[in-house]
């Protein structure tokens, strides 16, 4: 058990955090203002940097590093904003990895070195308006055909939607009862009978477009099959993973957040002296850090244990729920802290209390981690429909 990151993650964790400072701060505030999602010429220079597919295999384009890696980048990134982020989290612990994990060797090489080189996002497609948290009562169908799979139904909640270029699809794939039908398939956005919703209009996530999806009939070829009927389990085991990019992006925001507000206590000037020489303010500033350590932690621990492969249900669980909830306490007292300045939208940590809210809610509530963690300590899943 060794708690200091190697020579090679430290140099990796300061490569990502100075290009992060120095090219993307303006970027992030443009974003903000815009709502609009990074550029396509950004994505390329992430990608020229290695930063897309941090922990995806050498031989579609990744790094080959391991998921320790990419959160590390991502973190560094995630200080900066959600948005500018989320290009690192699609391409690490995202929909992307499902198809290096379970896509045929085809796919895998149409999709992946398109991504790791910036030329294509996807986005997962999950939830419908009638299944979020009790996703196995989703209605949206794929059916097998021959050498074709013809897709129908609506997705909602889909970050990403009508900006990424496909679409991991979750749907049933079988009349099989619940979990037992469901399987994935890759959507491209410019297949015929595609189309989209209006953009969602958000409390936070400004610049991760959101909207529905609606397919109609939708005719994508056989090898787009990424997992077939009855891999419910195997998607989940994928999610799982990016339960920790979840908590990871909630960890920047919290980070960024202690970063600054250590900046901003040791600048201003109240009653004739420094604000961090009040002891209350050190007290706050003790317990924000120590929250912000704990939670680097529980995802460190979920990400090394996984190795290469993909983290327990319980520790991601964990990590993203303990994270979830920290980064909101922080975030909301170092709003507290700097005050006016804090509450300003001429600052960035009124965002990042905004963002906070939202990973809290994305990927799976915080309270259905904690029914993850619960039945992961009984050794049994619960039914939540009895």
């Amino acid at each position: 058990m060794n708690f200091e990151l190697s020579p090679s993650q430290n140099d990796l964790k300061e490569a990502a955090r100075r290009f992060a400072r120095e090219q993307l701060v303006e970027v992030a505030r443009e974003i903000e203002v815009t709502a609009t999602a990074p550029s396509r010429a950004l994505l390329n220079r992430y990608a020229e940097m290695g930063f897309l597919g941090v922990n995806v295999g050498e031989a579609y384009g990744g790094l080959g590093l391991g998921n320790l890696e990419a959160l590390i980048v991502l973190e560094e990134f995630a200080k900066i904003s959600s948005a500018v982020a989320f290009p690192i989290f699609e391409s690490s612990v995202g929909p992307v990895r499902a198809i290096e994990f379970f896509a045929s060797e085809t796919l895998k090489q149409r999709i992946i070195p398109a991504v790791c080189a910036g030329e294509m996002i996807v986005a997962v497609a999950m939830s419908e308006p009638q299944a979020g948290t009790a996703l196995t009562d989703l209605t949206t169908r794929a059916e097998v055909r021959g050498d074709k799979i013809i897709i129908t139904g609506n997705k909602r909640w889909c970050s990403g939607g009508g900006h990424s270029d496909a679409y991991v699809v979750y749907c049933k794939l079988s009349d099989a009862p619940g979990a037992k039908g469901i399987g994935a398939v890759l959507v491209e956005k410019t297949r015929e009978g595609v189309s989209f919703g209006e953009p969602e209009q958000l409390m936070g996530f400004r610049g991760i477009p959101s909207a529905d999806i609606y397919l109609d009939s939708v005719e994508v070829p056989l090898d787009n099959l990424i997992v077939p009927a009855g891999g419910f389990a195997k998607l989940m085991e994928a999610f799982d993973l990016e339960r920790c990019g979840n908590a990871t992006m909630a960890l920047g925001q919290a980070s960024g957040a202690l970063e600054d507000v250590l900046d901003y206590v040791q600048e201003r000037r109240q009653f004739g002296k420094e604000l961090v020489e009040f002891q209350a303010v050190q007290i706050k500033l003790a317990e924000m850090a120590m929250r912000v350590e704990a939670a680097r932690l529980l995802i460190y621990r979920a990400a090394v244990n996984a190795e290469k492969g993909l983290p327990s249900i319980f520790e991601s669980s964990t990590a993203k729920c303990f994270s979830n909830e920290m980064a909101r306490e922080v975030t909301s007292d170092a709003v507290q802290l700097m005050g006016g300045y804090g509450y300003s939208k001429d600052h960035p940590m009124e965002r990042r209390m905004r963002d906070s809210w939202g990973w809290g809610i994305a990927g799976g509530t915080i309270d259905i981690q904690k029914i993850n963690i619960a039945a992961s300590l009984i050794g049994r899943r619960f039914d939540q429909r009895k």
